[in-house]
């Protein structure tokens, strides 16, 4: 059975078979690039490769910008709907994978621009912590509290500086690579990156 049932634009329930492909999984693993042209042809299965491919990436940014789960997996969603749309603008000489994340980025943002503040909902660990972790078991557990408590922080700051963290320390974009991505001024981006950093570590020193 292919990942989405029918033709044009996946939609969410088709997005949710995606576990169930099997047509892609037969053959040679092809190349981001390959999948994207075969999806401008009309072959919706290839973007379903794409989508179990970067699934799981695409979460892990919905999840830091938002902080609940629900949510996220909503947003990832959206997020994937929102890169067929736009997939005739995609270079398919680029890298996929750090484009649909920066999809995810402002998918989010505006996100959050329309809505609550997102709840402090801490899940297991599911995202690629940027405190450094020891070998010894001592210094696993203090990188995992330090990892808790940094996301806990994250979480608590303006969607903005949220999103100048996302894309340099996660994505690792370069500060005009943020400004571009963003559509803010370069300065804007070492001030809130400046803010952001300081505000989390007044925070990680009150919770240490």
């Amino acid at each position: 059975m292919p990942c989405f049932l029918g033709s044009g634009s996946p939609d969410r329930t088709r997005l949710s078979r995606i576990g169930r492909c099997s047509t892609l999984e037969r053959m040679p693993e092809p190349a981001d690039r390959d999948l994207v042209l075969r999806t401008r042809r009309g072959e919706i299965q290839a973007f379903g490769e794409l989508v179990r491919r970067y699934q799981s990436a695409v979460f892990n940014v919905c999840y830091r910008m938002l902080g609940e789960r629900m949510e996220a997996e909503d947003l990832a969603q959206e997020t994937f709907i929102r890169a067929y749309r736009r997939l005739a603008t995609y270079d398919a000489d680029r890298s996929f994978g750090p484009w649909v994340r920066r999809v995810a980025t402002r998918v989010c943002l505006n996100h959050l621009d329309r809505n609550r503040p997102p709840s402090l909902e801490l899940d297991e660990d599911r995202d690629r912590p940027l405190v450094a972790v020891g070998d010894e078991p001592e210094g696993v557990l203090a990188g995992a509290q330090a990892s808790d408590a940094l996301r806990r922080a994250i979480r608590e700051l303006p969607a903005r500086y949220r999103a100048v963290i996302e894309l340099r320390h996660y994505q690792e974009m370069s500060y005009a690579e943020i400004a571009e991505l963003l559509e803010i001024p370069l300065s804007d981006v070492k001030s809130h990156l400046y803010r952001a950093r300081k505000s989390l570590a007044r925070s990680l020193m009150g919770s240490g």
